[in-house]
Order: C-alpha cells, then structure tokens, then sequence
C-alpha cells in the first residue's frame, strides 16, 4: 500500500514530459514521408498536366460539335429561304402561274424542313404590310393556329423584322406566339439603291429539325442563339417556349462580342459550377452554335484515375510501413526494454528487473541500470521521509546541497491563517477528535497552499504560515497567495456544509497577507536547521490576519500587496491602522473576490452574509491595551 501511494506521489510531482519518438517510429516516417511525397507529387502533378491537355480536348471535342451543327445548321436556314424565294416569286406572278404555284407550295409546305408560312412584306413608314403569303394547312391544323395567329406573330415581331429592309438577315424565337416551337425568318427580298430592301421574305418554320441538330450527344449540350443572345433551339424544350435569354451567360457574350467566327472559353455559370465551351457562328444572320459540359462531368474519368493511383499509394505506402516496422523490432527490441526500464524508474519503482539481452554495450548498459535503481531507491527513501516534515522542494534542494545555513535577502509574499475561537471549539472535544478534526481541516488547507505554489512553512497549533516565491518563484507570487486564501475560502464553505453540531461545528478562518523583503533561507543551527522566513514582512502579515475578527473579514492584504495584484482582484479597503513599529498608518484592504469571477460577492456586506459573519463593533477595541499589536484609525 505505501509503495502505491509512492508511486502516485512520484508521478503526481513529475514535470510535464515532451513528446519523444521511437526510433522505430523514426525509421516509419522517414520512409513513409519518401513514399508518400514521391507518388503523391507524380499524381497530382500528372493530374495537373493531364487536366490541362484534358481540358484543350474537350474544348476542342465541344469546337468540332459547335462547327458541324453550325454548318447543318446554316444549311437548313439556307435551304429554307431558298424553298420560299420559290413560292413568293411565284406568288408575285399571279393567277397565270396557279399551277406552279400550287405545286411549289406543296414543295414548300411538305418534308422534315418544311415552312409553315411564307410571306412578302413591304413597309409604310414603319408599317408592315403583308402583300403575299402562304399558310401550310396541314401544320395549322394539327396544333390549332389559324392565319391570325401569323399576322400576329409578324406584328409582334415588327422590331426585328424591320431591321430585314437594311439588309440584315434576322432569325427570332417566335415561339411565345404559337405555344409551340417555331422559329421566325426574315431576309431581304427586292433590293433597292444601296443595302436597302424594298420588300422582305417573312418565313415562320417548326424548330423540329434545328431541335434534332442540337441534340445532347453524351455530356456535351448544344444550343442555337441570335445575336440578342434569345434561344431559338436548345435540349430543354421549356427553355425555347419561354424565350429564354442567355446574353448574360459568359459563353454567349463572348460569342457577341467576338470578331472571329468561333472560340473556346472556360467560364463559371450563375449557380457557380465550371463549363467548358466553344461557339461556332453559322454565317446566317447574327445565329451561333454554343456547345457546352459541365466541367465536373467532363473531369470524371481523370478522377477516377487519380484516385485509383492514390489507392495504389496507399497500399505500397502500408506495405513499406510494415516492412520497416518488423526490421525496426530487431533493432529496438533491446532499446525499448531499457526505456521501460527508464520509466519504471521515473514513477517511483527503483527495484527494476531486467535481464541483459547480450554482450554488446546495451548489456552493459542494462547492468548499470540494474544498479543505479537500487541506488536511488535508498535515496527515494530518504528524501520521501525527509519531505514530510519539510517542503518537498526544500528536501530536494538540502539534498543536492543547495541550502546552507544562513539565508538570502527575497520579497515575497507572506501568509497567515487562524482558525475563529478555536480554543471554545477544542473546549468541547476530546483530545482526540480535536487531533482528528486538525488533520482533517489542514490537509484540506494544505493543498491549497500547495495546488498555487506555495510553501507550507509551519504549523503554530491550529494556524498556518505559508510564502510563495522563495526558494523558487513561480511568476506573481502574490496573486498565487491571494488565490490560495480564495481557494481556502471556497474549500471552506465545502467542508462546512452538514456541520453545525457541537462535535462538528461551522468553522470560520481569517488569513492576512502582506508582500515585502524578508530573510529567507536556513536558520538554526548545524546540529538542527529549520528552512523559514523572518524579518518585519513576516510580522505585519500576522498582525493582519488577527485584524479579521474585529473588521469582520475573512481575508484581509496589505496595501503593498494590494497594489501587486489591483487588477486581478476586487478588494474594499479598511480603516487604517497604526501597527507597533511602525511609524505611519497602514492602508489594509478586505479581498471580495477575482475580478472575473462573476459568482464573487461585490460587497462586503454580500461576503459577510454569504460566509455568515457577524463583525464585531470596533469602538470596543482598546488601542491602548498593552497586548495590542494595532490600533485602529477612525476615517
């Protein structure tokens, strides 16, 4: 049982280790990093080169496609206008040419590219006047259009059209007026001087055989635009119904803008996914072919190999792994016994037990570990006798032969602490519950003391003096003995809650601190030494702590500590007091809590009530009594 608490004590008072790494572990990632940096950089630069060509190749691949739905395009549209320059010069001539005409019309009206409607046009002002036309029947009849909604179309139409009588050759999305897919035609007919046109060919044709030419083949979609970025045929029919107007889509607007008759683009759509275009203009009117794949589809065989060779790395990655790993065990074997070795020793168990693996030097070393455990375990026991009766760090510091009688000069923080009316209290118990209830309270209080650093120095009866700061200083001292007596103050609370009987009373405690230069070091003499602090530092901070009971406090500072820790603490200040020695009042301050503790009392009216103290009337204090270390200074 002692040698477990031992060990638990040992590992409790152990630094905080740095990571370490296995020579074996060592040897695994040196290899693993080679391995992995190698094959992951050819992969993903591979993936990179490969993604650039890939990339062209598409562009191109959606270059050819845009360039041939172009060309049949443009000879659909050509053979369209052709067919009704036909029946209009027909339609011109008159009742003497009926027969031919019927028989052009019939031509006209009948195949996969037939018209719908074929008229002449000539224009008043900005009038429109159909002079001659044509109305395929058979169409009309099937989706329920009848002439009007022709003349319709054209009226509506009128602002495209017109632009046919300054030569230009116009092509419209009509749709919207039949509630089917039609696309209207208009191309200058008669010419007069210059690049007018004194009448105009006004053809309305089913976007049936355009909407074959632009049919998805694979992941590359196509579509037929005008120069108003309109859709006059894409793979969405919906898209043609509504008229949809794409001039804002990148592609599209390059083609506008572009000078040259085709290109390729990378862009980002509206919904932010990446596209790989071309756009092939057909040379009739203003239209264009755009031919489009999404990227993420069009990048997918590519991934799949990438991943694919990364799977392949991974498994000769883990094949190099373990065979490092099992020729890494014949060459650790040995050192990691002794590190075990090493480690048993560090929590406390000195009395290892390792065999010598061989007759090279980590054999000698193995016996010298053997050794050198037997002796630290009669120095464990020592030091582990010796720390109970001084501080653990102090024991240490004596073994070494660090400390020698006599002491240096240190500012520190100095701390008292007293329990209220404990000599009424041990009146009312044995002997030993009074022992019992001591050892109780002060391990509880001592580990305060020690869980912020501090320094145990004595035990005077039920009282506690303890400094931080020497003979190693942990950073602001003083607010580590300020946290300590706050500490204490919660711990209290703990400890006294179901007390409240005559073997358990409700204990109250006063603690005083006070910072300044003292004597520390050992005092006594060679025969019997004693490691402490002295000098007038150490007897302001018990004249404060006696100060508790008639302030009604339970943890009072003086003001030289106060102004160490200002910040960090919210603290109300007392009446002055003249201490024997002393020349000038002293300022001592009541503490309430940290600054940024919001459960903290923030008066101390809240920290009486909460801690249940009554204070005691100051006006029947006696400052002349001899006894007396203080007086108190009215405000």
């Amino acid at each position: 049982m002692a040698k477990k608490k031992k060990k638990k004590k040992a590992a409790a008072s152990k630094p905080h280790k740095k990571i370490r790494f296995t020579i074996g572990f060592k040897l695994i990632t040196i290899l693993s990093v080679l391995i992995a940096t190698s094959l992951f950089g050819i992969i993903f630069l591979a993936t990179y080169l490969f993604r650039a060509d890939y990339e062209l190749r598409i562009k191109e691949n959606n270059h050819e496609v845009a360039r041939a739905i172009s060309l049949r395009v443009r000879d659909e549209f050509t053979a369209v206008v052709r067919q009704a320059g036909y029946l209009a010069s027909v339609m011109e001539n008159g009742k003497d040419r009926e027969d031919e005409r019927r028989l052009i019309k019939e031509q006209t009206f009948t195949g996969a590219g037939a018209s719908i409607f074929v008229g002449l046009a000539s224009k008043d002002g900005d009038t429109l006047s159909t002079d001659y036309w044509a109305l395929n029947e058979a169409f009309a009849g099937l989706n329920d259009v009848v002439k009007d909604d022709f003349f319709n179309a054209i009226i509506n139409d009128k602002g495209a059209l017109l632009k046919a009588f300054d030569g230009e050759t116009v092509v419209c999305n009509a749709s919207y007026n039949f509630k089917v897919p039609v696309i209207g035609i208009g191309v200058p007919y008669r010419s007069r001087a210059g690049s007018s046109a004194s009448s105009i060919l006004i053809i309305y044709v089913p976007m049936a055989p355009f909407l074959e030419s632009v049919k998805s083949t694979g992941i590359t979609k196509s579509m037929i635009v005008n120069g108003s970025g309109d859709v006059l045929a894409h793979h969405d029919t919906s898209l043609v119904l509504a008229r949809t107007n794409l001039v804002n889509l990148p592609i599209i607007a390059a083609m506008l803008k572009s000078g040259a008759g085709n290109g390729l683009l990378r862009y980002r759509d509206t919904g932010g996914d990446y596209y790989l275009g071309a756009f092939y203009k057909t040379g009739f009117g203003d239209t264009g072919i755009v031919s489009t794949a999404p990227e993420s589809k069009a990048y997918q065989a590519l991934y799949r190999i990438r991943w694919r060779n990364i799977l392949i790395t991974l498994i000769v990655l883990n094949l190099g792994i373990l065979i490092v790993y099992l020729f890494s065990k014949t060459l650790t074997r040995p050192i990691r016994r002794l590190v075990d070795a090493t480690r048993q020793i560090e929590d406390g168990n000195f009395n290892v037990d390792i065999r010598r693996t061989g007759s090279d030097e980590i054999g000698d070393l193995t016996d010298s570990f053997v050794r050198m455990g037997a002796g630290l375990s009669e120095r464990e026991k020592i030091k582990d006798a010796f720390g109970r009766f001084v501080n653990k760090e102090v024991a240490e510091k004596v073994i070494r032969g660090e400390l020698k009688l006599g002491g240096e000069r240190v500012t520190v923080p100095v701390f008292f602490s007293d329990i209220r009316s404990f000599t009424a209290i041990s009146e009312k118990l044995e002997p030993e519950e009074v022992v019992e209830f001591l050892n109780e309270y002060l391990t509880r209080m001592v580990k305060c003391v020690n869980d912020t650093g501090g320094i145990v120095d004595k035990f005077i009866g039920d009282a506690i003096m303890a400094i931080w700061g020497t003979p190693v200083s942990s950073g602001n001292d003083t607010e580590r003995a300020v946290s300590c007596a706050l500490m204490m103050r919660a711990v209290l609370m703990k400890f006294n809650e179901g007390r409240g009987s005559a073997k358990k009373p409700v204990i109250q405690i006063g603690c005083g601190i006070n910072t300044g230069p003292v004597i520390a070091g050992q005092i006594g003499s060679q025969e019997r030494m004693e490691y402490t602090v002295i000098g007038d530092t150490v007897n302001l901070a018990s004249r404060i702590e006696s100060l508790n009971k008639p302030f009604g406090t339970d943890i009072l500072v003086s003001e030289d500590s106060f102004r160490l820790v200002e910040g960090i603490f919210n603290a109300e200040p007392m009446q002055k007091i003249m201490v024997k020695g002393k020349s000038l009042p002293q300022q001592i301050y009541a503490v309430l809590g940290r600054k940024d503790d919001p459960s903290a009392p923030k008066s101390l009216t809240a920290l009486r009530r909460m801690l249940g103290i009554r204070a005691v009337s100051q006006k029947n204090l006696d400052p002349n009594q001899k006894e007396e270390k203080y007086e108190i200074i009215e405000d």
